[in-house]
Parts: structure tokens; C-alpha cells; sequence
């Protein structure tokens, strides 16, 4: 069983930048993905990385401004985000398990995982 533990969050303003990070234990992973929660709406996956070939995959709402980026050797992944905006708000947190790599859905970033991590707080407010 792996643990997924997110870490790096914060209170920025419009245009500010945050790095999260994801601490990613347990076995192998296929690929790990970034997913946030805006108050009141439904939970999105944004970002992920594949960990065998580096593939990277982006929602349209973040799409140019966030990096996701891995350390295999450390099992971690990042999330630097950059271009901050007031939408971006919600909680952000990691996840792991999926026996595919991660696709591009309809504007969102998709897989079917299967361990989902506890989240840290962006807030993006001037």
C-alpha cells in the first residue's frame, strides 16, 4: 500500500507562484497525477506525470502556466505553478495506482486511480 502525501501549499495573490510537492511511498507507480477541489464543485484532475518516460499530461485550465515534474529515485513529484489566479483556489492533493498512464479528457487529465492522497490548501486572493 502506498502512502501519497502532499505538501507546499498556501496564500498567494493574482500572479503569484507556488511549488507543491507529493511524497509518493509505497511500490512502482505507473504515473502520479495532481487533482484540486474548488469549494462547491466537483473534484478535477490537472496535471500528470508518467514515471517510466517522464510523459506529462495537462488540463486546459493550467495548461502553460503549471509543471508537473518527478524524482524516481525519491518517489516525489512537483507541481510548480506559476500565473496564479483567484480560480485556482481549492484543495490540491496527489494520486497513484492506476494500472494506465493518465490521458487527456475533455479538457481534464484523466486515469483510473486508485489511492488518493490527502490535500494542502491553495488560496489565490488579493
Amino acid at each position: 500500500q502506498s502512502e501519497l502525501v502532499a505538501s507546499g501549499g498556501g496564500s498567494v495573490q493574482p500572479g503569484g507562484s507556488l511549488r507543491l510537492s507529493c511524497a509518493a511511498s509505497g511500490p512502482d507507480h505507473v504515473a502520479i497525477g495532481w487533482f484540486r477541489q474548488a469549494p462547491g464543485k466537483q473534484r478535477e484532475g490537472i496535471a500528470c506525470i508518467s514515471f517510466s518516460d517522464g510523459n506529462t499530461v495537462y488540463a486546459d485550465s493550467v495548461n502553460g502556466r503549471f509543471t508537473i515534474s518527478r524524482d524516481n529515485t525519491k518517489k516525489m513529484i512537483s507541481l510548480q505553478m506559476n500565473s496564479l489566479k483567484p480560480e485556482d483556489t481549492g484543495l490540491y492533493g496527489c494520486a497513484a495506482g492506476s494500472p494506465t498512464p493518465c490521458i487527456y479528457y475533455n479538457g481534464f487529465v484523466w486515469a483510473d486511480f486508485a489511492r488518493w492522497g490527502q490535500g494542502t490548501q491553495v488560496t489565490v486572493s488579493s
